[in-house]
């Protein structure tokens, strides 16, 4: 198959970029690099040693997504493209909602004119909102999103449902991920926030090399074994497996099925930061502080539906997690700047 992957140059997408390439698809990339690098997509050339179609251009550009269409015959579309900072969109929430709805939208109108039908939507657990209850499945009811950046997330998804219930030749799978960190095991791809991240592996991993003083911990109050808030955490490959098999499962079928990409296993905070000191050898300080507004005790994913449907489950274990996304930190203290 010949994929395009929209904001392909990111943490997600180029590391889905290589499962794509591995598993024999052909990849293009379109990405305005506004949180992203080209550098990413040159090493995913080089841990693949095959090539890659890049176009840098912005999804809400109708032009350009017209002229890239026109050039190629894709079969699917992993569309990843958006703004994705949750602090950053309760301060900005007009450019969070005309840039990731307008992204899908565009997108969507292209592909629809061009005959390709099938695409896998990057879409995340916030959706759930504040959960009366976990693991998360899919058939709960989403009670309403703590932020813009995850009311972004749901309103495309229903764009895509009632897409799919006006045209029975869509494909659509919305992949809703729990909490992607690590990095490929080569320590040539990883996650490159821009200033100080907003995710909690970076943090630690830029308080490890020294870039950051300490870790703060947002809460030890909470309802859990340690008092500290409980996520599932996912392997970034294994992640980017998810999706090889998510466009599989889109050329199979037509309509639209939503779809948890997670371990269904909870970590804490401190259970991240003690097993990272432990397989690498280096101290994490931190600093206990007060809970933080909008987040919840614990959160976590309930994954059958994804082994049902998309014969997938997630492998890597959390010492896998901590030990690749240190590789990458230390191997490239400054990301992909020199």
């Amino acid at each position: 198959m010949h994929i395009l992957t929209t904001g392909g140059a990111g943490f997600i997408g180029s590391h889905t970029c290589v499962a794509l390439l591995e598993a024999g698809h052909s990849v293009t990339v379109v990405d305005n690099f506004v949180n992203s690098q080209k550098e990413a997509v040159r090493r995913v050339e080089e841990l693949t040693g095959k090539s890659i179609k890049l176009y840098e251009a912005d999804c809400c550009d109708r032009d350009a997504m017209e002229k890239i269409f026109d050039e190629n015959h894709f079969d699917a579309v992993i569309h990843f493209a958006g703004l994705k900072a949750v602090g950053e969109s309760v301060q900005q929430p007009l450019r969070y909602y005309r840039n990731n709805i307008d992204s899908a939208l565009t997108v969507c109108e292209v592909m629809g004119r061009h005959g390709c039908k099938r695409i896998v939507f990057s879409s995340s657990a916030t959706v759930y909102g504040v959960p009366d209850e976990v693991p998360l499945r899919e058939d709960m009811f989403c009670k309403g999103c703590t932020n813009p950046y995850g009311w972004t997330k749901y309103m495309i998804e229903k764009i895509l449902m009632g897409l799919c219930d006006s045209d029975p030749e869509w494909s659509v799978v919305l992949l809703r991920y729990f909490n992607p960190i690590g990095a490929h095991e080569s320590g040539r791809i990883g996650e490159n926030p821009n200033g100080i991240p907003n995710n909690l592996m970076p943090f630690i991993t830029k308080v490890a090399v020294g870039q950051l003083d300490h870790l703060n911990v947002f809460g030890n109050d909470y309802d859990t074994p340690d008092g500290t808030g409980v996520r599932d955490y996912i392997h970034v490959v294994d992640l980017a497996r998810g999706h090889v098999h998510a466009c599989d499962y889109a050329m199979t079928r037509t309509g639209c099925d939503i779809i948890n990409l997670g371990t269904g296993v909870g970590y804490s905070v401190l259970d991240i930061v003690n097993t990272f000191e432990k397989v690498n050898g280096i101290k994490v300080p931190y600093v206990i502080g007060p809970r933080r507004a909008g987040d919840v005790a614990a959160c976590y994913a309930d994954p059958k539906k994804a082994a049902e449907v998309l014969h997938w489950k997630a492998e890597k274990s959390l010492e896998d997690m901590c030990r690749d996304s240190w590789r990458w930190q230390k191997n490239n203290p400054n990301g992909y700047s020199a």
